[in-house]
């Protein structure tokens, strides 16, 4: 069942989204070589309880940590590790989630590590592209496969392949709400889009095949093909206005051409 939500509870997660990007941000700027990914993992944790947030993650199904931390060819749900130390050349995909008075805000980004080659930097600035995309077509009267459409036409017609096992997905007092939001899709197919539904949109791109392999330890998952693949994800809810992006902050501009 989806579960709409009224101006006043939109307007309630907005400190979530906040919380939740902020963090991101922040840790996205200690991305260096030899960093690990758990002290990425603990600057999180920390930053996120001291804004008066809950770390939405950790707990969550079990997962141990505080954000999921995917490095090259990992795509989602990597647990941040202190033997896991970060490369020149490397690209990490870091998912972050706070949770502020029962509501939930989850975003991702994918950041370079030093100097990255201009393949792998094609790649991420595609798949911001397709997130983008996604996002716009989040508006009254779309359905959900225009934002699947939107996010694999661009992503297809480079050539990269679009995850199909791993999904966005809608968000309010639960990580994970109805419905599923595909990153594939046919315009005008779908359920309909209406001013309430708030969702999770996250494009997860490989350079290679769309195919993956699901690790040993129940929560990574890699590409098959052992190419990298990226990872960008905002909170959107839709409005009679058209798409308002929750995990965002109060200074933010939206990147010229996006």
């Amino acid at each position: 069942m989806i579960i709409k939500k009224s101006p006043a509870e939109i307007e309630a997660m907005k400190e979530a989204g906040r919380i939740s990007a902020k963090v991101l941000r922040e840790v996205g700027a200690r991305v260096e070589p030899g960093v690990s990914t758990l002290e990425l993992d603990r600057l999180a944790e920390t930053l996120i309880r001291l804004e008066g947030g809950i770390p939405a993650f950790k707990g969550y199904g079990g997962f141990p940590g505080s954000i999921c931390a995917s490095v090259n060819d990992q795509i989602v749900h990597g647990i941040p590790a202190a033997d896991v130390i970060l490369k020149e050349g490397d690209i990490i995909s870091i998912d972050t989630g706070a949770t502020v008075d029962g509501w939930v805000g989850d975003n991702a980004w994918t950041f370079p590590v030093g100097n990255v080659s201009p393949e792998v930097k094609k790649l991420l600035d595609v798949t911001e592209k397709c997130m983008w995309a996604g996002l716009d077509a989040a508006r009254p009267g779309n359905h959900l496969g225009d934002i699947g459409f939107a996010v694999q036409s661009i992503a297809e017609a480079e050539g990269y392949g679009v995850v199909r096992e791993y999904v966005g997905h809608g968000i309010g007092r639960n990580m994970h709400e109805d419905p599923n939001v595909p990153n594939y899709g046919r315009r005008h197919h779908g359920i309909l889009l209406e001013p309430g539904m708030v969702l999770a949109i996250e494009p997860m791109i490989n350079m290679g095949t769309h195919k993956t392999r699901q690790m040993p330890d129940g929560w990574l998952v890699c590409t098959r093909d052992g190419k990298p693949s990226a990872h960008f994800e905002k909170t959107v809810a839709i409005t009679e206005e058209g798409p308002v992006v929750l995990t965002t902050e109060p200074n933010f501009k939206r990147p010229v051409g996006k």
